[in-house]
């Protein structure tokens, strides 16, 4: 990334215990971290290493034991649940494994839920255009593949046109050539919108197109590569 890019996303010393009982698990340990406009950063790591706790935290789900965040100016960390909440309405997008779509409404009708309460959103029309969608927007999720009500879901969290795009295992749920798909759809939306990307994923080989990988363990960033000579995917032919 270029070095005069403006940080969108900082995180210093950021730690969360979790305590049940006697027994006390401590998911992250004193994580530094930032990410820039419109990068694209691949997070990997096994089960438990503290990513997707990572991951709700700097999005506003789940707060710190210590430690701060920052979007832009904003402390993250030193909000009340009205601000987190005001937080990731008007800024986040998030992706997750399940779909979450609701079944009784069309894939437009679906996105559509976003944008009548977003700020400053795009049309369901085009959120679905931009993930290869269009032709299907009138068919009910039952009537989807799991790699179209997944791109479904990436266009509801597009739509409300977020400056930070928070993707939680998109491909959990499905094959590895469709999970390729989805996740070249996310590079292509990174590239097309400019929202700043973080993707938990076991897909290793999204590497190759993502601006930095970051490996989690053991509740640390254990290891950081900069792709210097990142692979933007041509236009994908859905």
């Amino acid at each position: 990334m270029d070095g005069e890019t403006k940080t969108v996303l900082r995180v210093k010393a950021l730690s969360k215990v979790y305590q049940t009982g006697d027994v006390v698990v401590s998911a992250l340990r004193s994580v530094d971290f930032q990410a820039s406009a419109g990068e694209f950063v691949v997070i990997l790591g096994p089960s438990g290493s503290g990513k997707s706790t990572f991951l709700n935290i700097v999005g506003g789900l789940d707060t710190a034991s210590s430690g701060q965040v920052w979007f832009g100016d904003m402390e993250l960390t030193a909000l009340d649940e009205g601000g987190l909440t005001r937080y990731r309405r008007d800024h986040v997008g998030f992706v997750f494994q399940f779909y979450n779509l609701v079944p009784s409404l069309t894939a437009r009708e679906n996105v559509q839920l976003v944008t009548e309460i977003s700020r400053n959103p795009m049309t369901a029309d085009d959120a679905l255009a931009l993930v290869g969608l269009s032709e299907r927007q009138h068919h009910f999720p039952a009537q989807l593949s799991g790699g179209e009500q997944q791109r479904v879901a990436i266009a509801r969290a597009i739509a409300k046109n977020p400056r930070l795009l928070l993707c939680d295992e998109p491909t959990g749920a499905l094959d590895s050539a469709t999970g390729v798909r989805v996740l070249e759809a996310l590079v292509q939306v990174n590239r097309n919108l400019g929202a700043t990307t973080l993707v938990i994923t076991h897909n290793a080989a999204i590497s190759e197109i993502a601006d930095r990988v970051i490996r989690f363990a053991d509740g640390r960033i254990a290891h950081e590569t900069v792709n210097t000579a990142r692979k933007v995917p041509a236009e994908v032919t859905w």
